[in-house]
């Protein structure tokens, strides 16, 4: 087949990739305009980008698809573009602009979206981190048939994963590009024969996008729950935290179940139910635990402005007395 494709990060390049491997022709690729990155804040070319280059695929950059507005001189070229591809499908994974009605007709056989999730639980933005935010045990890809709301398409193929108790959104996102790009080319090989099955009306849930304002951690919040945010939130944003007045970021940790809680005065940990969360509970060889509002989290992996991610003994190598300190 002919496809456009619309997706910018690595997981839509996997996708991308696969597509071509699998004998389709790439006809036209939409990605969103080069983004300030690194130190520098200079202009980087897309994952999608840089792959549609190397190959020498048509390549449209839109700052938006809506024909109205601001923008709506780049909308009509990606529309021109579009026309001119002849495509027989759109294929579209986290492309991060939203997909207006026009675009859903301008190809024959419609848009098909990779979405990262079992729909309709976690509709949206973010969908791997809010649910391993949320400790649901898995998670999946559904190839979706467009439509003009979010997320609520029809279903023409999913699969579920396993999220483990390691998992991160890092670890988890790079399982869920190879399924999806696995599925997507499924999808089209077995096209006449697919059913496509409208989403259930219940168990929807949005996936919000992640902010910055999320990664600050509040120990107050039970030490499970905190070791769901923060895997979730590798690699953006990161964990928040401070120790001595300086910003910590905390990557990896594992909620301790019932655990003792330190005692002022003690060099040991002991028994003692009125340590106020945040305080380091442990630290000592690679245990580094500190009291929550319910239980203890073991930190595993941290890191200190302009250094590396450290693990808790490489960490606790670096410092001076840690043990009844308060974090954040």
């Amino acid at each position: 087949m002919r496809i456009v494709f619309a997706g910018t990060p690595a997981f839509a390049q996997s996708a991308l990739a696969a597509l071509h491997a699998a004998g389709h022709e790439i006809a036209l690729v939409l990605t969103q305009p080069d983004r300030p990155a690194g130190r520098g804040m200079r202009p980087q070319a897309s994952a999608v980008k840089q792959h549609a280059l190397a190959h020498g695929w048509p390549l449209c950059q839109p700052t938006s698809l809506r024909l109205d507005g601001k923008h709506a001189q780049e909308a009509r070229l990606a529309q021109t573009a579009i026309a001119a591809a002849q495509a027989h499908v759109m294929v579209v994974a986290a492309y991060g602009l939203l997909l207006p009605g026009w675009t859903l007709q301008s190809v024959p056989m419609g848009c098909l979206n990779i979405h990262a999730s079992l729909l309709p639980r976690w509709r949206g933005a973010a969908p791997i981190q809010r649910a391993i935010e949320a400790g649901d045990p898995q998670t999946g890809v559904c190839i979706m048939q467009m439509d003009e709301g979010l997320d609520t398409g029809a279903v023409l193929m999913r699969q579920a994963m396993p999220i483990t108790a390691e998992e991160s959104t890092s670890s988890l996102l790079n399982k869920l590009a190879a399924l999806g790009a696995e599925l997507v080319v499924q999808t089209l090989a077995h096209w006449p024969q697919l059913k496509a099955m409208p989403q259930p009306t219940e168990g929807v849930t949005y996936a919000t996008k992640i902010t910055k304002d999320e990664a600050i951690i509040d120990w107050r919040m039970p030490a499970q729950q905190l070791s769901h945010r923060i895997r979730a939130f590798d690699p953006f944003p990161g964990a928040l935290t401070s120790l001595r007045g300086k910003p910590l970021k905390v990557w990896s940790a594992q909620a301790v179940p019932d655990a003792p809680v330190f005692s002022p005065g003690l060099s040991a940990m002991v028994t003692h139910p009125t340590a106020l969360p945040g305080t380091v509970l442990q630290a000592s060889g690679d245990l580094l635990s500190v009291a929550t509002g319910q239980g203890a989290l073991r930190l595993l992996q941290l890191q200190l402005p302009g250094g590396k991610r450290l693990s808790a003994a490489e960490f606790m190598h670096s410092q001076q007395q840690l043990l009844g300190l308060q974090l954040g």
